[in-house]
């Protein structure tokens, strides 16, 4: 029995690779192609620069193309495994699809780590880098980072800018204070050169207040604001989720997001993230109770075209169900896990029919 599970993780993994490694070889060449004018001029130039920027781009795109890869790998071993009727020898061994799933278990656990180590530490430490070469769909977003640019914040009802930050976030320079009512109306503006963080409140220093009524300014050499207002460190202040690993989305979920995005946003990134661990694992569990239904040779297209449709179809849903979770309309957990849930629960249905009919 350890045999059969050792030889189906060898052909899912092998094919897993090869898949997961053409699509990021094709995708990286044809981004290549495409901006080979704009990479060399940024670049160091010549192939050096090519080479730096593709490897750039493979965490990027290998992290996109993850679940994909996973589940054509596990169809193309089964396809192969009905082609040839060896699934038939395999479910005369009494072998039941619950059993192979948990044999499976250990290579949904390395495919999973994989996933996530990729998304949760390749991804965040090669953004910055192609957001400073602002190529393609980065161009927009260097226009967003860096410390040197204007930061802008909310508090309750308060707008607030600040010309800038040193690196703990401790300190703001030109700071600017819309104070809002709850109707929106703007009720004054809190101007100040300088702001620094002392026991959780904010010291302004050369104060000048204007308020909407046509009153003269108050100027103030020290103000106390004892709004919830926080920039996040340097360097992770974009504010983007998906180029965020678990611990700084854990930061901005702790300092509620910093008024960059609402913190239900990070929360339901932190969730989706976790869940990538398990999704290698849904993915076999969807798969091997069709095997059952498509043993023979004859019936390869048919498992090969159902496995896929049900990857599919949970892709958008998982699409979907995180967009609700990012605006707000469903909890950050429920975003999250929903399509894993409902996913799972297919694949309970699918393999205790697959269990009475074995």
């Amino acid at each position: 029995m350890k045999t059969i599970g050792w030889l189906l993780s060898k052909m899912i993994l092998l094919r897993f690779v090869m898949i997961l490694t053409g699509i990021s070889v094709f995708v990286v060449s044809l981004t290549l192609v495409t901006y080979s004018e704009e990479i060399l001029k940024r670049g160091p130039g010549g192939a050096a620069a090519i080479a730096e920027y593709a490897l750039l781009l493979l965490p990027v795109t290998a992290s996109t193309f993850m679940a994909i890869a996973v589940l054509l790998g596990i169809l193309l071993a089964l396809v192969e495994l009905s082609y040839r009727s060896e699934l038939t020898a395999i479910w005369a061994t009494g072998l039941s699809p619950v059993k192979i799933v948990f044999m499976l278990f250990p290579l949904a656990v390395i495919i999973g780590g994989m996933t996530f180590l990729i998304a949760d530490q390749g991804v965040p430490r090669v953004t910055p880098k192609l957001i400073d070469w602002g190529i393609g769909e980065y161009g927009s977003k260097k226009a967003g980072a860096g410390s040197g640019k204007a930061i802008w914040m909310r508090a309750d009802n308060d707008i607030l800018r600040a010309s800038g930050a040193n690196s703990d976030a401790t300190e703001l320079t030109d700071i600017i204070i819309f104070r809002r009512g709850p109707d929106g109306k703007l009720l004054e503006q809190i101007n100040a050169h300088k702001a620094t963080l002392v026991n959780r409140r904010w010291q302004l220093e050369d104060v000048i207040i204007y308020h909407a009524e046509n009153v003269k300014p108050n100027r103030i050499k020290r103000l106390v604001y004892s709004g919830n207002m926080r920039p996040a460190r340097e360097g992770k202040r974009s504010g983007e989720p998906a180029e965020m690993s678990t611990v700084d989305l854990g930061y901005f979920i702790r300092n509620a997001g910093f008024g960059i995005k609402p913190v239900h946003v990070f929360e339901t990134w932190w969730h989706r993230r976790m869940s990538l661990l398990f999704t290698p694992w849904l993915m076999i569990a969807l798969c091997i109770p069709l095997a059952v239904q498509f043993r023979r040779g004859g019936a390869a297209g048919r498992l090969f075209m159902v496995g896929l449709a049900l990857g599919f179809t949970f892709s958008i849903f998982e699409g979907i169900a995180l967009t609700m979770g990012e605006v707000g309309f469903v909890p950050p957990w429920f975003g999250a896990w929903a399509p894993f849930l409902v996913y799972a629960a297919i694949a309970g249905a699918m393999t205790f029919k697959a269990e009475t009919v074995s």
